[in-house]
């Protein structure tokens, strides 16, 4: 059983980076609910721009303040985030609302927004795995509280649950 930062991988894809997503507007990706992980490979500790690369949506700005930014930084980690994809566009169009926002878009997803605090955030991976859409907010949960068992915190742009 493979497991990254105490997740278990089962059932999950294969890594593409975001970079990838983008350009392929997602293509692959399932139309099912499921969760997702989003990933960064490497060990060395990432550059922090002052200024989120996300989208203005409803006029907000999607930065937040550096002492946030690197307050949340869990050292030694490699799951940035954790999310779930419940709604009609199932994970397709969650993940390419998250892409469009951290491409700069004036798109309404807020969650994960420290990613785009990344400097290499373009390099980022995402795995998904399919469930139904009641057991996406449970997955999600348990995600989060096995990454919570190895580092006494959430992962880094997960700042709900």
């Amino acid at each position: 059983m493979s497991r990254i930062d105490g997740v278990c991988l089962d059932g999950f894809s294969e890594p593409i980076t975001i970079d990838d997503l983008h350009r392929n507007r997602c293509s692959g990706i399932p139309k099912s609910p499921g969760i997702y992980l989003i990933v960064r490979a490497s060990d060395s500790r990432p550059r922090f721009p002052a200024k989120s690369a996300g989208g203005w949506f409803k006029g907000k700005d999607p930065s937040y303040p550096l002492k946030v930014v690197h307050e949340n930084w869990v050292e030694g980690a490699h799951i940035m985030y954790v999310g779930k994809a419940a709604g009609q566009k199932g994970l397709k169009g969650r993940l390419c609302q998250l892409i469009d926002f951290g491409f700069g878009k004036c798109v309404g997803h807020r969650g994960g927004r420290l990613l785009w605090h990344l400097e290499d955030s373009e390099k980022l991976l995402v795995r998904w795995r399919t469930c139904s859409a009641v057991e996406a907010d449970q997955d999600e949960t348990n995600a989060i509280a096995s990454f919570k068992k190895v580092y006494g915190t959430r992962p880094y742009a997960n700042r709900n649950k």
